[in-house]
């Protein structure tokens, strides 16, 4: 058990037991001063109950357990929770409780008094007032522009994706949109098109023989699964990590690395499936009577030898043999990816096929050990429901045909009732969007980030939701609404199998602060739509979810069952795409158009893409001319165990592990250029320019930086290129190219 209390918390030491009110404590971190007010402690003699909760400051997964004890109506320690699916806390749970009871944190409704252009100055408001403006403002535009005119956005946390998407489609907007534009889902979407069904891999079972792993580092990411994959590991399941760095995942589980070139992936995957056929290693059974395209795959990566892949990726010709033997030899195996690292390419619509493509080659779909199929609850990823989203409602009304982005990614938008927003920019220039409605929204989630802010700036009307007023963002907006935090709001299940978790508040909201789902339904109150966002009533509104599943079960249910609720049902088949247990007609087969795994995608050639997974070099690499002024490719996006994205750097005791922006960079590249440990460097390339801290480190291969995202003072997606895969929509985060140099080599 890791806890926690809130005294010696926000001194920095490890554990204690009870808070204490009346107390002042006040201290400085980075050059901040932080000032905890008196209503964050609680008289040590009051009694303390214990109340179950999760976690969220991974930005939604992996629901990690918590048990707060909780006295006077304030949380005063947490601790992991035992016998749930996700455990333990990390340290990012821990310091959850520095969040919530942070002095800086946004409690008021607020408006801007004055214009935009420049910082901010804001007015307390009324819940009520602040209704009023924005239903009137939103119901102008629309009367002027149209539903359509109007966005509606969740970035994080996820968890109120169900309510934003049906408030957009009661107000009549085709724009809902949310950030797995630029995360999670171009992973799920090539799934699909290869076998029919969202998938970002699973855990090996102890059935399983091996695994593959693709761009993941869940020792630093997902510490609660890494603990699971050692145990397999200990229990004898081989493993490949790929990763273009050496990252405790690599030195802590693989039998072998194969650290490549960010965004070669596609070629080392081509590669793989290459060899997996040259030593014949392949089900013959499966792909002669469920694979669609084998023939043509097979002549497309016989250009891929190990030769011509250690050339493009740099991954050493004997070491790919070796590990497609290993996967190959060692059945049943299954998949690890990610939505970060290699998804962030030019050629993500493609390359995340092909690494699809390795399971199914090798006749481990949907079989004990393997890549698990099939229909699971009936709940999507946000543990919403489509009857609940009104999907009705959107089909029969044709919002599909009115979407903006379906001319620009038709392909996204055959697979997502959500926009791809990276074309924002574009949609405000144009006129199409001019207001929004922002839960959770961040600019710098996008390439080139001014343009985005731009953007935002110039729409007619936008409110943020939020926990913190962020300059970088609501510098941009009109008005800004408090949201409440993990322990203090509900209306989240979590969904483990057939087992459902509900989560309510543990402790009153702070200020005036409300839960996202509230605002959500509150804002369609005030737009017109009181009775269908059940006039604002959070149990309402998740009553009526719980009834679109047609699993008859209700809150009273959930709340009866605190270690969570078993949805009865019959165990897992295997295979059951010979039975018909995969398609929606229930006829034998995969959900791709063929009822088979689409080893050439017939979606993608009915619009006139490619159907092979067909490798392409990034724009910006190595083998491009800009390399001569830019020599470094440029690796953003990936996580590191103390922050998540943008989030948590206002926290003193996660930011005292990485308190500035860092650059990591061999000691080759660094002595070349003349850096030293520490120093002040600029990284820069044709975009732009931001100022970090080097980090001399074998982590990453000479001709690579690795850079953590997020950094309002050194914003790296200044450097990132609006380059996007033309099939997911997805920008180059982890494959540009960029320089670095010492500040006195201007």
């Amino acid at each position: 058990m890791t806890a926690l209390s809130r005294r010696n918390f926000v001194k920095g030491a490890a554990c204690a037991v009870a808070a204490v009110a009346g107390a002042s404590l006040g201290f400085r971190s980075g050059g901040i001063d932080f000032y905890y007010p008196q209503e964050a402690f609680a008289d040590e003699n009051s009694p303390i109950e214990r109340r179950y909760s999760y976690c969220d400051m991974c930005n939604h997964v992996p629901k990690c357990g918590i048990v707060a004890s909780v006295r006077e109506d304030k949380v005063i320690r947490v601790e992991s929770r035992d016998k749930y699916p996700s455990t333990p806390l990390c340290a990012k749970g821990i310091a959850s409780l520095q969040e919530l009871y942070d002095p800086h944190r946004l409690l008021t409704p607020k408006i801007r008094t004055n214009a935009k252009g420049g910082p901010a100055e804001w007015k307390d408001i009324t819940w009520d007032e602040a209704y009023s403006i924005l239903a009137e403002r939103l119901n102008r535009v629309k009367a002027q522009h149209g539903a359509d005119s109007v966005l509606f956005f969740c970035g994080d946390p996820k968890e109120p994706r169900g309510a934003m998407q049906r408030l957009a489609t009661l107000f009549g907007s085709s724009s809902y949109g949310t950030e797995s534009s630029v995360c999670a889902a171009a992973s799920w979407m090539c799934a699909q098109l290869v076998f029919g069904q969202n998938s970002m891999g699973e855990n090996p079972s102890d059935a399983s023989a091996s695994c593959l792993i693709w761009s993941l580092n869940p020792a630093w990411s997902q510490p609660n699964r890494y603990g699971v994959l050692m145990k397999q590991k200990e229990r004898g399941c081989k493993f490949v990590v790929v990763d273009p760095r050496v990252t405790p995942t690599v030195t802590g589980m693989a039998d072998i690395h194969l650290q490549l070139r960010p965004g070669s992936d596609g070629a080392l995957a081509a590669g793989f499936i290459n060899q997996l056929i040259e030593q014949d290693l392949i089900d013959h059974n499966f792909v002669d009577n469920w694979t669609h395209g084998f023939e043509e795959l097979k002549a497309y990566v016989a250009a891929y030898t190990p030769q011509k892949v250690e050339e493009i990726t740099w991954v050493p010709a004997d070491r790919l043999i070796a590990a497609a033997k290993l996967i190959g030899e060692n059945k049943p195996g299954t998949l690890i990816t990610s939505s970060k690292g290699g998804c962030h390419t030019t050629n993500v619509g493609h390359f995340q096929r092909a690494v699809f493509m390795i399971p199914a080659l090798l006749g481990n779909l949907d079989v004990t050990g393997g890549l698990p199929l099939g229909p699971g609850l009936p709940f999507d990823y946000a543990a919403s429901t489509k009857g609940f989203q009104l999907e009705d409602v959107y089909e029969a009304e044709g919002f599909q045909q009115r979407r903006y982005d379906r001319e620009d990614f038709p392909v996204w938008a055959r697979y997502y009732k959500m926009m791809q927003t990276v074309k924002l920019p574009e949609y405000v220039d144009e006129g199409k969007i001019r207001a929004g409605v922002l839960l959770g929204v961040n600019s710098m989630m996008w390439p080139n980030t001014p343009l985005y802010q731009k953007a935002i700036a110039d729409l007619e009307f936008s409110v943020a939701i939020d926990y913190y007023l962020r300059p970088v963002t609501h510098d941009l907006v009109d008005m800004v609404l408090p949201a409440a935090m993990c322990y203090e709001r509900s209306a989240a299940l979590a969904i483990f199998g057939r087992k459902i978790f509900l989560r309510e508040p543990v402790v009153t909201p702070r200020g005036e602060a409300r839960e996202d789902w509230r605002i959500i339904l509150e804002i369609g109150c005030a737009l017109g739509y009181a009775e269908q966002c059940f006039n604002g009533d959070v149990d309402a509104a998740l009553e009526e979810l719980l009834r679109t599943t047609n699993l008859g079960i209700t809150l009273a249910d959930l709340r009866a069952n605190p270690q969570g609720y078993d949805v009865p049902g019959p165990a897992a088949a295997q295979r059951k795409y010979e039975t018909g247990g995969l398609r929606n007609d229930k006829q034998p087969g995969f959900n791709t158009p063929s009822g088979k795994v689409e080893l050439v995608s017939t979606v993608l050639e009915d619009m006139n893409f490619v159907g092979l997974p067909v490798y392409e070099e990034p724009l910006h690499s190595p083998f491009t001319a800009d390399a001569k002024d830019y020599p470094l490719v440029l690796n953003t996006g990936s996580r590191v165990p103390y922050y998540t994205h943008s989030k948590l750097r206002d926290l003193p005791w996660l930011n005292q592990f990485m308190p500035n922006p860092v650059v990591r960079i061999s000691s080759k590249d660094a002595s070349e250029r003349g850096l030293v440990e520490g120093e002040l460097a600029r990284v820069y390339n044709a975009q732009g320019e931001v100022e970090m801290q080097v980090e001399i480190t074998n982590m990453v291969l000479p001709g690579v930086v690795d850079i953590f995202h997020g950094w309002e003072r050194a914003d790296i997606n200044l450097l990132t290129t609006r380059d996007f895969d033309p099939i997911s929509g997805f920008p180059p985060f982890s494959n540009g190219l960029c320089q670095v140099a010492s500040l006195q080599a201007r």
